[in-house]
């Protein structure tokens, strides 16, 4: 028997008076393509004077854009929804045949649409080093797809096996602002404390009982 999660998403904003609001878009219903069963969905928005219209990204996100005619006092927005939780393989897809094998070409047309998914907007020294060793040989493109996550998890569990909080150097930084440009209002400090398991990694160590 498949098991249903119930999630619950509620924020809210109090305003000390009367505000208005402009359009607001609110991302918070799943993907039209996601495989994973939602038996239910409910968006609710206060205050109930509003209008909302539902429509969709570039990618096929379904968003809602709501517009508030009148001045509020609060904002709510809660979303309810029940999910099942199955297995799915997420190398379970359909490949067309001239991808079958990596390197491949996209034929021109698709190309044009995924042209902004081409775009190199980060090019730091690490990361090109680390597309550098990337395996480029010919193989099935499931197979290429595997080896590339299984790097990249392995990769970045050595970060976190090498990260200490209690040795990391801090770079000293000195701001000299105006008292002019200084405005606080509200001001908190929270300590969390962690411990350090065997393998040399850092675990949360607190819950939420006191």
């Amino acid at each position: 028997m498949a098991i249903h999660v119930a999630i619950d998403h509620k924020t809210v904003y109090r305003y000390d008076r009367p505000v208005r609001l402009s359009p607001h878009v609110v991302r918070l219903r799943p993907a039209p393509h996601t495989r994973t069963p939602i038996h239910h969905y409910r968006l609710d928005i206060e205050p109930a004077d509003h209008r909302i219209y539902w429509q969709q990204d570039p990618f096929g996100n379904t968003l809602a854009r709501v517009v508030f005619p009148a001045p509020v006092h609060e904002l709510r927005v809660e979303v309810r929804l029940i999910a099942e939780m199955t297995v799915i393989n997420p190398f379970d897809f359909y490949v067309e045949s001239y991808a079958e094998h990596y390197p491949f070409r996209y034929d021109m047309l698709l190309r044009q649409e995924l042209e902004p998914y081409f775009e190199l907007t980060e090019s730091g020294p690490r990361l090109m080093e680390w597309l550098a060793g990337v395996d480029r040989s010919k193989r099935h493109i499931v197979y290429f797809l595997v080896d590339l996550n299984a790097r990249l998890q392995e990769d970045i569990e050595k970060l976190e096996m090498q990260f200490d909080p209690e040795n990391e150097t801090l770079e000293e930084i000195r701001i000299a602002p105006k008292l002019s440009d200084i405005s606080v209002e509200l001001f908190g400090l929270a300590w969390l404390p962690y411990r350090k398991t065997e393998q040399g990694r850092f675990l949360p160590d607190w819950s939420g009982a006191g």
